[in-house]
């Protein structure tokens, strides 16, 4: 029976059993020991000062336990007392294995066992070895037999050939060097010339919107002018066809044909209807235009008067004595004297008179059918004249010799307006 702990200094680095070291490793002087450390083949390539430093390869002691007692099967070998000397022989022994580990690829120390293994392994990669190296001595040899001067130069025209194709691909690979430098700068530049046209293709496309936006609108407005320009040609066939004077000038009857009206206002009165001296004005205000539009349409100037339509406070102007006549009358009490509303209607009817006389020297068989002379509107169905002035005069009277008036004028308001037919037709 052992000690239940003894200490275990050396183990096989492969199979790591532990191991008995013989006694005689301890007897290794120390000029062995640096005899032994020198390396075994020298060459430039090998370096003294670190096969010098040697690695410690001293596997570390643990401890173990009898096999009766959980040891896991190992048998303790050694000393079981430590010797005075143990220390400085371990050293010694651990320095030898590290010197033998350096010289060789292979860690020791190494169990007996596991030493026979590895010398046959060594033995047979020998024998491979030397196999190898018959058949490269083998080679070799044929390969100096075959070796003729013949070969040499043709060896020696292979090498120049291939040093100027060396020269010639370097000269390429320079060629292609700068080729692909002008490719880049080339590439660069298309690089910029596509982000410039790229620029330009979106200010076009900007362009090309606001303008396809404006044409848009322009064909609106277009559309728009075609539809108005229809419309006004519509409108202007429309008014080339009405007659204007009739359309402006409407000149009837009313009251069971006592009264004599132009656009719907009645021109006189009469005791059984009073009218009202407004329309009366707006009557003659409406009659004094038609006038004055009828003798502009012939080129006609009056002599002696000049008609100002002015609604319904018309007047009448004495071109000699620049004296206006009211072509409006207020009603009430008048004076004898005050006999310029009926001055007035007597320059009207002298008016007319002057177109009647214009007209008919274009138009020889043109006539009124109610004569002027001097103030007064004479009838030749029964010979019968009335006077269009208010005093001394019956309302009437008055009234029947202004429907006379206003006859007159539509017959003249007839011709004007055929003769503006035929213009339209020319």
């Amino acid at each position: 029976m052992v000690d239940s702990k003894v200490n275990v200094n050396f183990v096989c680095q492969r199979c790591l059993q532990p191991l008995k070291i013989d006694p005689s490793f301890g007897n290794i002087n120390e000029h062995t020991i640096a005899e032994l450390s020198l390396p075994i083949l020298t060459s430039p390539e090998v370096d003294l000062e670190s096969q010098t430093a040697s690695l410690d390869h001293m596997v570390p002691a643990f401890r173990l336990i009898d096999s009766a007692n959980g040891s896991n099967g190992f048998m303790l070998v050694g000393n079981e007392t430590p010797t005075a000397g143990l220390s400085h022989i371990m050293k010694k022994t651990a320095s030898l294995f590290d010197i033998v580990s350096a010289n060789s690829e292979v860690d020791h120390p190494l169990c007996e066992e596991c030493t026979d293994t590895l010398l046959d392994l060594m033995d047979q990669q020998l024998r491979l070895t030397e196999d190898e190296w018959n058949d490269y001595s083998q080679f070799l040899k044929r390969l100096e037999k075959e070796e003729t001067s013949d070969g040499h130069e043709t060896l020696m025209q292979e090498l120049s050939s291939l040093k100027e194709e060396e020269e010639r691909l370097k000269a390429d690979l320079l060629a292609l060097q700068e080729e692909h430098q002008a490719v880049e700068r080339d590439l660069k530049e298309r690089e910029l010339e596509r982000e410039r046209l790229e620029r330009e293709e979106d200010r076009y496309w900007r362009e090309y919107s606001r303008h396809r936006r404006d044409h848009m609108i322009n064909e609106d407005e277009l559309q728009s002018i075609d539809c108005q320009l229809v419309y006004a040609q519509n409108q202007l066939d429309k008014l080339k066809k009405t007659n204007v004077f009739n359309a402006t000038f409407h000149i009837w009857h009313s009251g069971h044909g006592h009264f004599g009206t132009i656009n719907n206002f009645r021109l006189g009165r009469l005791p059984s209807a009073p009218v009202d001296w407004s329309e009366i004005n707006a009557a003659w205000g409406q009659t004094a235009l038609l006038l004055t539009a009828l003798a502009r349409k012939m080129n006609l100037t009056f002599d002696k008067f000049r008609i100002v339509p002015y609604g319904n406070h018309s007047y009448i102007e004495v071109l000699s004595e620049h004296k206006e006549l009211p072509l409006y009358g207020s009603g009430g009490f008048r004076f004898l004297w005050d006999t310029k509303f009926d001055a007035a209607m007597v320059a009207f009817l002298d008016c007319l008179q002057q177109f009647k006389e214009e007209v008919e020297k274009g138009d020889s068989g043109f006539c009124l059918p109610y004569k002027m002379d001097r103030g007064r509107i004479e009838d030749a169905s029964t010979g019968n004249s009335f006077s269009v002035k208010i005093q001394f005069n019956s309302e009437e009277q008055w009234t029947k010799a202004l429907k006379f008036l206003l006859t007159n004028l539509k017959w003249g308001l007839a011709w004007v307006s055929s003769q503006f037919a035929k213009d339209q037709i020319k």
